[in-house]
C-alpha cells in the first residue's frame, strides 16, 4: 500500500529541537550512559495543593462535560481579574478565551488572521517554535537578530528596519525564552513609538514567564506602557510556567473582541473546548493562594546565580545573568574552532552541543534553533545537585580540547 501524501506545508517545518535533544538524551540513557539533561522548559517543582483539590472537587462535582466554546465562566472572570489585578489591564467576558495551552494561542491566532506570504516579526533568540507556527500559516517568519551586546532585545531602529507593506504581526517574548531579556517601560515606548507610524502591524504579546522574574519587580506590559495600541494587541498567557501546570493545558488570549469571535470559531471546528478540570485549576491558581509563586521564583533564582557563576569560570563560555525565565544562554565563541580528543573540529554550536552530549553527557540545545549563534541554551527548572553537575561535565569537556 503506497504511502499517503502529506502536504506541502509540512515540509516547511521542522520538529522541535528541544524535543529531539531530549529524545536524544533519552536513547543514550537507555543505553546505560549517565546523562545530565538540561533542556526541558518545565517547572520541576509540584503543582501546589490546592490547585490540585480543585481539579479533585471539580470532578467531584461532575465538572467533566463540555463547557463554552470560549471557556467556563468561573475561569474567564478568573483572567479578567487577574489582568487588571496584575496588569493594569482592563478587559470584558467577551474579550476573552481560553485555549489548550499558549502555544495553541499563539498557533490558531496565526491561523485566523494571516494569508499567504504575509510577514511577521520575530526579534532572535527565540522560542523554537514561532517560525515554524508561521511557516504552517502560509506566512514569512522575518527573523531578527538581537545581539547579546543589546540585552537579546530588539532596539526600535531594528523594528522600523524589518517593517514593511506585509508585515501583519510583532511577536513579542517578556520574559523571553531562551534568554531570560525583559524590556522595560521606556523600551516598550519606544517601540510603540515605531508601531504608532504604521498602524497595520499588530502585536502579540506572549507573556507566559512573567511572574518568573529575578529583581523582585512586576513585570511591565507592553499595553500598560502604550495603552494606544490596544486595539490591534493580542495578549497571550498561561498558567503553565508559573504554577508548575503544564499537563493542565490552559493558556488564554485576550484581545479586541473581532480577533476573539474569529477565534471561537476556529477553535470550535478544531480543537474543541478546553478540558474542563483543567479550567477549573487554572481558575483556582488564578484566585488562589500566589505564595507558591515567590518562593518557585525565589528558587529559580538561587539556581540562576550559582549557574552562571559556575560556567563563568569554565574558560571560553561566558554567560549572561538572565532577568526572568529560567533558562540560561551560553555564548560558547570560544569554542568555536577547537579540536575534540577524537579529532573533530567544532564549527559551530550545534557541533558544540553534540560534543558535550557525546563526551560528557550534557543535553543542552543549540543556540542555532533559536536563531542565534554561537551559544547554547540550557534550563534552571532542576535541582542544584543537577545543575552543579551539568557544570562540572561541561568545564572537563571544555577542558579536553584543543
Amino acid at each position: 500500500m503506497s504511502t499517503p501524501a502529506l502536504a506541502s506545508r509540512l515540509r516547511r517545518i521542522k520538529p522541535s529541537p528541544s524535543t529531539t535533544a531530549a529524545d536524544r538524551a533519552s536513547e543514550l540513557r537507555r543505553q546505560g550512559k549517565s546523562i545530565v539533561s538540561l533542556v526541558v522548559g518545565e517547572p520541576d517543582f509540584d503543582t501546589p495543593s490546592h490547585i490540585r483539590e480543585a481539579a479533585a472537587e471539580a470532578m467531584n462535582k461532575g465538572a467533566t462535560r463540555y463547557t463554552l466554546m470560549a471557556g467556563t465562566v468561573q475561569l474567564r472572570e478568573a483572567i479578567v481579574a487577574k489582568l487588571e489585578r496584575e496588569n493594569g489591564l482592563h478587559y470584558g467576558m467577551d474579550e476573552i478565551i481560553a485555549t489548550s495551552g499558549a502555544k495553541s494561542a499563539i498557533y490558531n491566532a496565526l491561523a485566523i488572521s494571516i494569508e499567504a506570504g504575509d510577514e511577521v516579526i520575530i526579534p532572535a533568540p527565540y522560542w523554537v517554535s514561532y517560525p515554524d507556527m508561521v511557516l504552517a500559516c502560509d506566512g514569512k517568519p522575518v527573523t531578527v537578530a538581537c545581539p547579546e551586546s543589546s540585552g537579546f532585545k530588539l532596539t526600535p531602529q531594528q523594528l522600523e528596519a524589518a517593517i514593511t507593506d506585509r508585515t501583519r504581526w510583532l511577536l513579542i517574548n517578556s520574559p523571553s525564552n531562551p534568554t531570560g531579556a525583559s524590556y522595560t517601560v521606556d523600551e516598550y515606548k519606544a517601540l510603540a513609538d515605531v508601531l504608532d507610524r504604521h498602524p497595520h502591524v499588530a502585536v502579540m504579546t506572549d507573556d507566559i514567564y512573567e511572574h518568573i522574574r529575578f529583581d523582585g519587580q512586576r513585570t511591565p506590559h507592553l499595553l500598560h506602557a502604550a495603552p494606544q495600541l490596544r486595539s490591534r494587541t493580542l495578549v497571550i498567557n498561561g498558567v503553565s510556567k508559573t504554577y508548575a501546570m503544564t499537563g493542565f493545558r490552559i493558556g488564554y488570549i485576550a484581545g479586541p473582541r473581532p480577533y476573539i469571535q474569529a477565534l471561537d470559531t476556529m477553535l470550535s471546528q478544531s480543537t474543541g473546548t478546553c478540558c474542563a478540570v483543567s479550567q477549573a485549576a487554572a481558575a483556582a491558581a488564578l484566585n488562589g493562594d500566589q505564595s507558591f509563586v515567590a518562593k518557585s521564583v525565589e528558587i529559580y533564582r538561587q539556581r540562576r546565580d550559582r549557574t552562571v557563576a559556575a560556567l563563568n569560570k569554565i574558560p571560553c563560555i561566558s554567560c549572561r545573568s538572565p532577568e526572568g525565565a529560567f533558562y540560561l544562554y551560553v555564548n560558547c565563541a570560544g569554542l568555536i574552532g577547537r579540536t575534540t580528543p577524537q579529532g573533530s573540529k567544532l564549527t559551530n554550536d550545534t557541533d558544540v552541543v553534540m560534543y558535550l552530549l557525546e563526551s560528557e553527557g550534557v543535553a543542552v540545545v543549540a543556540g542555532a534553533a533559536y536563531g542565534l549563534s554561537p551559544y547554547f541554551r540550557l534550563s534552571i527548572a532542576t535541582s542544584i545537585e543537577t545543575l552543579e553537575e551539568g557544570c562540572k561535565r561541561i568545564a572537563r569537556a571544555v577542558g579536553a580540547l584543543d
